[in-house]
């Protein structure tokens, strides 16, 4: 999209083509855009629709503001969902920040998030049409008052006088993912003295950065939205006591710590417990088998198994009620004989996929139950069970 194309959608004109194509479906486009031509530009039209097909997407990640705010393609795709953004919001808010600069804001997001927690924000991108749209949607989300965006080079922004810094570098280039953190950008150490640089500071990385690059004195958090890991930020200035946080959402639960040795390994019980991806990543397992008085299935295994049910939202429980060493046949015949037809399948530290079992399995009938799947010292196991309810 050409910033001349975006800009004439902020027009009365663009925004009531936008309107009209809220709901549209793919179906529909043809015969849409044929009725359209004959009272708005062919341009204005192509915009339009672009637009209208990016916020259906946008939904997922930023919910009802979607269908006010505007994207780029890449923005949809590496912007912060929503409930992520307002979590990071919510803790800068807490530390007392006041003034931020947002260092690679993107479409806006974080910057909307921000300000929506009473945070004055300066959004900087180097690409305009990037800019374009962060303005427009801190505009239209009626925040444009604490929200600045200025189109130009992070390195050149001098900082002083801001409480905090955030910097979301760009991790993917035309070929694909940056896995490298050198090759962010701007690159990591960059990004690391930025954050130093104010009295609070957080740097967006890739959930799977390697803990021997978290520099010393930041403390790393990972954070999952409904059970998926969506991204993890080193933070400076915090003072907290621990290095490492997982965060889970919705609920806004941190789990801290970091510092435990791996807990045992040891029979598998009646209870097991599938610890949330953020607590894997950040090394917390061992803090999850503490709480619930539980012992890992296999010492490189992040399943933990305990006598206790244990209320917690850092892992999903299940009651099992069969535990044995994993063999096709016998699980076939164990679901038969049990009329399962709806199986869930989990499997860690296994060759095997969840769709070549259930292929095999061939499940059928009106009962459902979950086939947990690992390694263990002794071989591979198979655990059959139900979850325990959402409590958990």
């Amino acid at each position: 999209m050409e910033i001349e194309s975006f800009r004439a959608l902020l027009t009365d004109e663009g925004r009531a083509l936008l309107s009209e194509l809220r709901e549209f479906t793919p179906a529909e486009e043809l015969a849409l855009a044929t009725r359209l031509r004959r009272e708005h530009p062919a341009e204005l039209i192509r915009a339009a629709f672009e637009q209208a097909r990016l916020r259906q997407r946008a939904r997922a990640k930023f919910g009802a503001d979607a269908d006010a705010m505007y994207f780029t393609p890449n923005g949809v795709e590496q912007a912060t969902r929503r409930s992520v953004a307002e979590w990071r919001a919510a803790r800068f808010a807490a530390l007392g920040v006041r003034r931020l600069a947002d260092l690679c804001c993107g479409i806006g997001g974080d910057a909307v998030a921000l300000a929506r927690a009473g945070v004055s924000v300066l959004a900087v991108d180097r690409d305009p049409l990037t800019c374009a749209v962060a303005e427009a949607n801190a505009a239209a989300l009626g925040l444009a008052e604490l929200v600045e965006v200025r189109c130009a080079d992070v390195a050149e922004v001098d900082v002083t006088g801001f409480d905090a810094v955030f910097t979301d570098p760009a991790r993917r280039t035309a070929r694909g993912r940056v896995f490298d953190p050198e090759a962010y950008s701007p690159p990591l150490s960059w990004a690391i003295e930025a954050g130093r640089r104010t009295p609070f500071g957080a740097l967006k990385v890739a959930p799977g950065i390697p803990h021997e690059v978290v520099p010393e004195g930041a403390e790393a958090e990972w954070v999952s939205d409904h059970g998926e890991v969506k991204e993890a930020v080193l933070w400076f200035g915090t003072g907290a006591a621990e290095p490492h946080r997982a965060t889970v959402l919705p609920g806004g639960h941190s789990l801290t710590g970091g510092r435990l040795p791996n807990p045992p390994a040891g029979p598998v019980r009646r209870y097991l417990y599938e610890p949330d991806g953020a607590v894997i990543r950040a090394h917390l397992v061992a803090e999850v088998a503490g709480a619930v008085d539980g012992t890992l299935v296999d010492p490189m295994i992040a399943y933990v198994t305990s006598d206790r049910l244990v209320a917690t939202p850092y892992a999903h429980a299940y009651e099992l009620t069969d535990v044995l060493p994993f063999q096709v046949k016998k699980l076939r015949a164990l679901l038969r004989e049990r009329a399962v037809g709806t199986v869930v399948i989990k499997k860690r530290g296994m060759a095997i996929t969840p769709e070549d079992l259930r292929r095999q399995l061939k499940p059928s009938g009106p009962n459902e139950a979950t086939v947990i799947l690992s390694r263990t010292e002794h071989g591979p196991v198979m655990m059959l069970g139900q979850p325990v309810g959402a409590w958990m």
